[in-house]
């Protein structure tokens, strides 16, 4: 059963493609360069294929963009098409107009363009393209909203589905090395996060919020897992604030269940989220987390945790967040249990594949 996916292999594209197995065979075209960090993620037995792009994602003039798609989409014999956030919109346009296919539209989050409030021209251009597909999917309440009164969507095209985690692997507690250029050793504290380096995850803000909650300590770390653009500001940010040397960035792991079990402490810093399945992952591996309040991470952890999300401009308060978490082993195992038994009543990965699963059959009238 072929699938047309745009927007990249991201973690939960890569675990549903793993999870539907060799009987579906998925061609994937990247609409920005670098986005195809996460076949790593991919079991070989998955038939995937990453082409060069067939057709023209820029070009002179909207309309030839929209036909050369269009006659790609006809020409590839797919059962399925499934495009993620802005950056493929045009396909969805494309497909209602010239390729005729069964389309599922996905919208996981927002650029810095579009943290604070969405853009009129796109949610016009929105409303046009995505009447041509069988549903929606928001990973977000505020998604969900977004879709269901900015961009006009009837209720029965809008479906929910909130990111899931397999929460087995994270009871196996990691080695002190698993963490590639540091050893956790006994007494140490680690704050962690793993993100794209990416300006909307304000990595610069957890650093300078690090530094002012563990002041005068040598026993705590910051750990940054990811890659991006952003990397050397980080590092410039720790340098300012004297805590270089407490500082670990190795770049962007995968499976994360075999080393954020070293953290003690969970840290979300960003200016706009939706549904991070990093915090899930954490919450599987019973760890409390200190977050801004954004997107529906308030609404995602437990309420034990409640007390540690926090206006994301209220720097002050983030900071005193990550102090009260590092300074209480009984508060951070508490919040931790209670954060584990969220993730396994509302939040596993059986049940995010399942959803999808049957969307996507009820889409394409195959079975998945």
């Amino acid at each position: 059963m072929p699938t047309f996916n745009l927007g990249g292999a991201e973690t939960r594209t890569a675990r549903l493609m793993n999870a539907f197995g060799p009987r579906v065979h998925h061609t994937i075209l990247p609409t920005l360069a670098g986005q195809l960090a996460a076949q790593k993620l991919l079991d070989p037995a998955v038939p995937v294929e990453f082409p060069d792009a067939p057709c023209r994602f820029k070009g002179p003039s909207l309309p030839v963009r929209l036909w050369d798609i269009g006659r790609y989409l006809r020409r590839g014999n797919f059962d399925l098409v499934l495009t993620y956030n802005w950056g493929s919109i045009e396909v969805a346009m494309a497909n209602r107009l010239f390729g005729r296919l069964p389309l599922v539209h996905h919208e996981d989050g927002f650029g810095p363009e579009e943290a604070t409030a969405t853009l009129p021209r796109r949610n016009h251009f929105r409303r046009l393209a995505l009447p041509g597909a069988h549903a929606v999917v928001a990973c977000s309440r505020l998604i969900e909203r977004i879709a269901l009164n900015d961009w006009g969507q009837p209720r029965s095209r809008v479906r929910f589905i909130p990111n899931g985690v397999n929460v087995g692997p994270f009871d196996t507690p990691p080695p002190p090395d698993a963490i590639p250029g540091f050893v956790k050793k006994p007494g140490d504290l680690v704050v962690g996060t793993l993100a794209g380096l990416r300006d909307v995850k304000n990595l610069p803000r957890l650093v300078r919020a690090f530094a002012a909650a563990t002041r005068g300590r040598t026993d705590c770390w910051l750990i940054i897992g990811g890659q991006g653009p952003e990397e050397e500001r980080i590092k410039a940010e720790a340098a300012a604030h004297g805590i270089s040397d407490r500082l670990v960035m190795p770049g962007y792991l995968t499976n994360p269940a075999r080393y954020v079990g070293l953290f003690d402490v969970y840290a979300i810093s960003s200016d706009t989220e939706q549904f991070p399945i990093s915090l899930v992952e954490a919450m599987a591996a019973r760890l409390p987390a200190a977050c801004t309040n954004v997107g529906d991470i308030s609404q995602i952890i437990a309420d034990e945790n409640a007390p540690f999300v926090v206006p994301a401009t209220d720097e002050a308060a983030f900071a005193t967040a990550l102090s009260t978490l590092l300074s209480d082993a009984d508060l951070r195992a508490r919040i931790g249990r209670a954060n584990r038994a969220r993730v396994e009543a509302e939040f596993t990965q059986d049940v995010m594949v399942d959803t999808y699963a049957r969307l996507y059959a009820e889409a394409s009238g195959r079975a998945f």
